[in-house]
């Protein structure tokens, strides 16, 4: 049964009825379920249980300290792709040696302090990025394991912004470079090349382009090994997609026997970095509607959660389910709406005509499917205050991020002297 559903006519989140958070902490707010991650966690590792594998949780999915630490807890590791996630990682206590350090653009400073810390393994997607590495870890006279993520060319058939594995994407290096990269650096000092990493995407609802990428790199594994390259990892990026509309994502059963097919016989440790598939179905953004705007041409339901809230339908054009938190009466008919926030653009638009049963002023709705990149990419725009998260655990909840206030938004702020008189 989802976390998230009607009881007794109100939509509740486990045992808790989401009008109670919102009095509580007013809205918008996000609310994430305790057992829904921790549900989904344990079908990724049970799936790939008997194989050599470990799950590294993609922060940038959602990188509130509280989701984190339910999945350290679970004995995740976690996939960073900056040095303030690697810092979020540790302290929501991810051991170091599970932590995988991505990114096309890592400064020296984060080299360094990924080095300090001792983490697993760093994700190298340049010749000068590794030539950098090398001198940082040279100066702190320490050896820098790391994988090259190679780009297979492979079409991930997902949205163009969220695709990464084909040639014309800035990650990675080419396939057809990969031999002469790693020989490179495998003479560089510092640097020891340990396991090949790819990633081609997000939401990804097919397997057929997973095989293609890990075949690829299969194939390139008995290459590089044949070349004297010690590589004894592969990290197979995440991707798997979830269920926003009518999506049927791949059955994780499915998705770990391709993989064994694939790896099996490889002797690989592999490495597993899913995000959107761990926590976007364990979360919800929570909104009160402020008017309904009736047009000549079009109605609007205007809510007080804005793009600046969620921007994924005007970033990706993403669908997410929108429904009341009280629960409509099954008679009641469905009319078009364009559902859409206060913030001066006309971009501040969730969803064009879409079919719902009769809204209110102050009446609650709920926009599915809001866990992963949601409050992670909310921002202040138009000096809006960032909306609270709360986890749920059964009956209880708590804020895990509270909502700042305006004024505590503009102290943070510094006026020159020249513009005090």
């Amino acid at each position: 049964m989802s976390a998230f559903a009607y009881r007794n006519g109100v939509l509740h989140a486990e045992s808790v009825p989401l009008p109670a958070i919102a009095a509580a902490v007013g809205t918008p707010f996000y609310c994430y379920s305790t057992a829904a991650l921790e549900a989904h966690y344990s079908a990724y590792a049970g799936a790939f249980a008997g194989q050599d594998a470990g799950v590294c949780y993609a922060v940038k999915a959602n990188s509130n300290l509280a989701v984190i630490r339910t999945f350290a807890r679970l004995g995740a590791g976690a996939d960073v792709v900056s040095g303030g996630e690697m810092q979020r990682a540790l302290a929501g206590g991810i051991p170091p040696e599970r932590i995988v350090f991505s990114g096309v653009g890592k400064t020296r400073g984060e080299m360094r302090a990924a080095l300090e810390a001792g983490i697993h393994q760093i994700n190298v997607e340049s010749i000068p990025e590794v030539e950098a590495l090398s001198e940082v870890a040279s100066s702190l006279g320490v050896v820098a394991p790391i994988a090259f993520r190679v780009n297979p060319d492979v079409d991930a058939k997902t949205h163009a912004k969220i695709a990464t594995g084909k040639k014309e994407n800035k990650f990675g290096i080419d396939y057809d470079h990969a031999r002469e990269v790693y020989a490179k650096a495998a003479r560089l000092p510092g640097i020891k090349p340990v396991a090949i990493a790819v990633h081609i995407g997000s939401q990804l609802t097919d397997l057929a382009p997973f095989r293609a990428a890990y075949e690829r790199v299969a194939a390139l594994l008995h290459v590089l090994r044949e070349d004297g390259h010690d590589i004894q990892r592969l990290d197979l990026g995440g991707g798997l997609g979830i269920t926003y509309k009518n999506e049927t994502p791949p059955d994780l059963a499915d998705y770990a026997a391709m993989v064994r097919s694939i790896t099996g016989n490889l002797g690989c440790r592999i490495t597993l970095e899913p995000g959107r598939s761990l926590v976007g179905n364990a979360g919800i953004l929570v909104s009160s509607v402020i008017f309904v705007k009736p047009g000549l041409h079009r109605r609007f339901v205007i809510v007080d959660a804005a793009m600046n809230d969620l921007i994924r339908p005007a970033l990706y054009e993403a669908y997410h389910g929108i429904v009341p938190v009280t629960e409509p009466d099954p008679a009641a008919i469905k009319e078009p709406f364009d559902v859409v926030g206060p913030v001066c653009e006309s971009g501040d638009t969730f969803a064009l005509q879409r079919l719902l049963p009769p809204l209110g002023a102050d009446d609650l709705v709920a926009f599915l499917s809001a866990g992963a990149y949601g409050a992670v990419m909310s921002s202040t725009y138009n000096t809006r205050p960032l909306v609270p998260e709360v986890l749920v655990n059964g009956s209880d909840f708590a804020v895990i991020r509270p909502r700042p206030s305006v004024e505590e938004m503009l102290a943070a702020e510094r006026v020159p002297d020249w513009l005090k008189a």
